[in-house]
């Protein structure tokens, strides 16, 4: 088991960097636009730049090109404290002051790196840094025992506050991003506590663990910080579905009474590709235009016409459940042909409503259900009959 753990995290090794690499570029507009995102984007990019240099093949071709054996590992152990600073950022910024914020970043840039810089310094550039099986670690003990305990109590911190926030978030894809966060990071600090064990104790059992557990740690920082990516896709694909369902009814009344309409109507498929206006928009833009339509067709309603759609609907046996949308419906169709045949306007002899509290959310809901109703067999046979 222990061999196919291990051949399993260095298998993990280049997939897991990749997709880390792959959500920092996909969520840096956010963390620049938003003050909030920013120190667990900058968190997690340290983190991927630190696990893309502890890449062998990467180290191999720096090597290649003349880069000095030390530079990388030593740029690796660096870019993990900006790591862990940016995770005390995010801790600082999300639970205390400024003031304590500045102090904990004063002590954690301004002292842990230029501290091992000049642990580094003093060991006169010899044999890159690391801690071998048989030998004292490289540059020094103090290096590896600040460097570990740097990381240690960061993560501990990090483990604790996004559990904790995440039990109290108010949506469940916040809360799971801030777990998925916190699990990443408890998984980077089993690493770092297998490495203490190897260099106090000189256990060598966690070692073969070490590359999984790390692996593991950036898919679950991925996930984390790609969890807002997917709210706003489904958010995305949720208003292209709704778009696409309102477009039959959405049309017709535009039809019937154009000058609603911020722009002519397209085909369906054109509509969504280029609909004419911001795409986050264009939910908003059909519930309101058809909603004015709406309104003006209450000028053109026939006599009589709500009481023998209710008639018509009762004998066609709609459920009670959806009479209301379906009365519409019908209401709808008959005062679109009143209109095309040139019925002189009646100015609001029959209000007709949307349904809901008047929010956007509302109308949209009873909107899809109007858009059923008026498809439908039962009100197209009302308006044929």
């Amino acid at each position: 088991m222990t061999a196919e753990l291990e051949y399993l995290g260095k298998w993990l090794s280049e997939p897991s960097v990749i997709v880390l690499c792959v959500a920092v570029l996909l969520r840096a507009p956010a963390a620049v636009r938003c003050q909030q995102q920013r120190g667990i984007w900058l968190a997690t990019a340290s983190a991927a730049l630190a696990m893309l240099l502890n890449l062998p093949s990467l180290t191999a071709f720096a090597l290649h090109h003349g880069i000095l054996p030390h530079c990388i590992p030593l740029a690796k152990n660096l870019l993990g404290v900006i790591s862990a600073d940016a995770v005390l950022y995010f801790i600082a910024s999300s639970t205390i002051s400024s003031r304590l914020l500045t102090a904990v970043l004063w002590l954690t840039t301004f002292s842990v790196t230029p501290t091992l810089l000049m642990l580094t310094i003093v060991a006169d550039h010899g044999p890159q840094p690391g801690i071998p099986d048989t030998s004292s670690p490289l540059p020094s003990l103090a290096y590896w025992l600040i460097l570990i305990s740097t990381h240690l109590v960061t993560n501990t911190l990090c483990v604790h506050v996004c559990w904790q926030y995440g039990g109290r978030a108010k949506t469940p894809l916040l809360a799971a991003s801030l777990r998925l966060f916190a699990l990443g990071t408890g998984f980077a600090g089993l690493y770092w506590i297998a490495l203490l064990m190897h260099l106090t104790m000189g256990s060598n059992w966690p070692l073969p663990y070490m590359p999984l557990l790390m692996g593991v740690h950036g898919l679950l920082r991925a996930a984390a910080i790609l969890t807002p990516l997917l709210l706003a896709v489904q958010g995305a694909v949720s208003d292209i579905k709704t778009a696409w369902n309102l477009w039959p009814l959405w049309r017709d009344l535009v039809k019937s009474v154009p000058h609603v309409a911020l722009t002519s109507p397209r085909t369906r498929v054109r509509d969504l590709l280029w609909p004419g206006v911001p795409r986050k928009l264009i939910v908003y833009r059909k519930v309101i235009e058809a909603r004015d339509a709406i309104l003006v067709l209450s000028d053109y309603i026939t006599p009589g016409v709500l009481s023998r759609a209710r008639s018509h609907l009762a004998e066609a046996g709609i459920p009670d459940s959806n009479v209301d949308a379906a009365v519409l419906a019908c209401v709808i169709r008959d005062a679109q042909q009143a209109k095309i045949k040139g019925t002189f306007p009646r100015p609001h002899q029959t209000n007709l409503f949307i349904g809901g509290s008047g929010d956007l959310a509302s109308e949209k809901v009873f909107l899809l259900e109007l858009a059923r109703a008026y498809d439908s067999t039962a009100v197209h046979s009302f308006t044929t009959r």
